[in-house]
């Protein structure tokens, strides 16, 4: 079986190839690296994400590590977005810094038997109608990998997106935030955030004792880029915002950053995919970046996995465009959106301010929404027909059964799950088992909303769900199966 390249070894790259070996597809990674950056640059793990990871049972040590926190913000507001209330068993994000996260990450794609080249970079490649060879710069010099397909996890200056000739439209940076990763001696309390006319300021525990201070200033607004942060400058920054600097000291990192953003034409062209920050480029509000691109990876990895092993065909993939570019534009938008607020310094802009955060504070659905929105949770992917049950393409909760089990087990093979809610041992459903999907019969303990009149559903292998029937329907899986799983001979397609 030909193998996937993939180029670039961060969060998404790494999840890429693990969600590949767990679809039984070769894999190789080459990461320029030659050591994992300590610099964590994504610090939050969402809801949804952990949800991702919990349907392969990886979990366990980012919940162990992470720091729970019970909300998230959205523009800096005071008031911010509560995740309690989430139809998931992750109510909360956690805060764990990206190396750590990567770290687990990489030792889980290992173990399914990903090849990790670090010290290596792609520098080009050439396509045919066979396949792709990829040029690769080693240590002992430069060699070519032979593959079905390339894909660039390899960040906003992707040197696969710049070959394939895939545009990536936006607008530059007018403005440039700062950050520094401290300790502080007489730190705030947790989830501290301050908005003033003289700049917005939040501050985030990390593991080990240190802090994260992000802000940015009314003189942060520019489009020249200033040069290196020093200590000072960001003590001058958080002692103006603040009142004081939290007995800052002994900095780790520091670090500033623009809001440029932008968003690839295609996330596909020919044998050629993006995903990650190769995909889409914006300010780090809300910390979704890296969360986004690890479910870019897990939109990708099945189909990519089913093609390659003969279970889909290739026009799967196709896809994966039309349904992660849209959550990418979602993405630039509210990030450009969480700029206005953060940088509303002006009258009109506390004004703003102030009318959204009583929307919060004040409209419960106000509130869901865009904690939905933030976390991931709210991503529906399109359905191919209006008649479609209106849980078609969202995502699944982790459902409970009847017995102590949950969803989330059954999907942990990377396996299409056919689910007979009736609970009915050998029922009808048993003859669309195939390879690449798994029957199953289960009963609900408590059905969710939405859930009490299904009797089957099937779902993908990244829990999103595909079909769903009701006893009065009396639909079958048969057209959603013939979309994702190779059910006869189908047009080959390249993209």
């Amino acid at each position: 079986m030909e193998q996937v390249v993939v180029a670039g070894g961060g969060p998404v790259g790494l999840w890429l190839a693990a969600e590949l070996r767990l679809g039984g597809a070769p894999v190789t990674v080459v990461e320029e690296r030659p050591e994992r950056d300590p610099r964590s640059k994504a610090l939050t793990v969402h809801p949804r994400t952990i949800e991702v990871l919990a349907s392969r049972g990886v979990h366990g040590p980012l919940l162990a590590e992470g720091v729970p926190l019970p909300g998230g913000h959205f523009g800096l507001l005071d008031e911010r977005l509560d995740f309690r209330g989430l139809d998931t068993p992750f109510p909360y994000t956690l805060a764990l810094p990206q190396a750590r996260t990567e770290e687990l990450l990489e030792r889980h794609a290992l173990s399914l038997g990903a090849d990790v080249r670090r010290g290596h970079r792609v520098t080009g490649f050439a396509e045919d109608p066979a396949g792709v060879t990829v040029r690769v710069e080693g240590p002992e010099g430069p060699y070519e990998l032979r593959a079905a397909y390339l894909v660039g996890c390899d960040g906003t200056r992707s040197t696969v997106r710049a070959a394939a000739g895939i545009g990536f439209p936006g607008t530059p940076a007018s403005v440039v935030g700062w950050l520094g990763d401290v300790t502080l001696d007489d730190p705030p309390p947790p989830g501290f955030a301050a908005f003033t006319r003289a700049g917005a300021l939040m501050v985030a525990p990390l593991p080990g004792g240190t802090f994260r201070l992000v802000g940015v200033t009314p003189e942060d607004l520019r489009t020249d880029w200033p040069g290196d942060l020093a200590f000072e400058e960001l003590r001058a920054r958080v002692t103006a915002v603040a009142g004081r600097d939290f007995g800052m000291r002994d900095p780790v990192w520091l670090s500033r950053f623009g809001n440029a953003t932008r968003l690839a034409e295609r996330y596909r062209r020919g044998r050629v995919l993006l995903a990650g920050d190769a995909a889409h480029q914006h300010f780090p509000a809300g910390g979704v970046g890296m969360n986004v691109g690890v479910q870019d990876a897990h939109n990708l990895g099945w189909k990519l996995a089913a093609v390659l092993r003969g279970h889909a065909p290739d026009d799967l993939l196709d896809t994966y465009h039309a349904e992660r570019h849209p959550v990418g534009a979602d993405l630039v938008e509210a990030s450009r959106a969480q700029v206005a607020l953060m940088t509303g310094f002006s009258p009109e802009g506390i004004s703003l301010r102030t009318l959204l955060g009583r929307l919060i504070a004040t409209d419960p659905s106000v509130n869901r929404a865009l904690a939905e929105r933030l976390t991931g949770l709210a991503v529906r992917y399109p359905t191919h027909d209006p008649t479609d049950h209106p849980l078609t393409g969202t995502r699944a909760p982790d459902l409970a059964f009847t017995g102590g089990e949950s969803l989330f087990s059954l999907l942990r093979a990377g396996s299409c799950v056919l689910l007979d809610l009736t609970g009915a041992p050998g029922g009808p459903f048993e003859r669309w088992a195939r390879p690449g999907l798994v029957v199953r019969s289960r009963s609900l303990a408590e059905p969710p909303p939405g859930w009490s009149e299904v009797r089957a559903v099937l779902l993908r292998p990244d829990g999103h769900v595909a079909w769903a029937g009701t006893a009065a329907d009396g639909t079958t899986p048969e057209r959603a199966l013939s979309r994702i799983l190779r059910t006869g001979e189908r047009r080959r397609s390249t993209g």
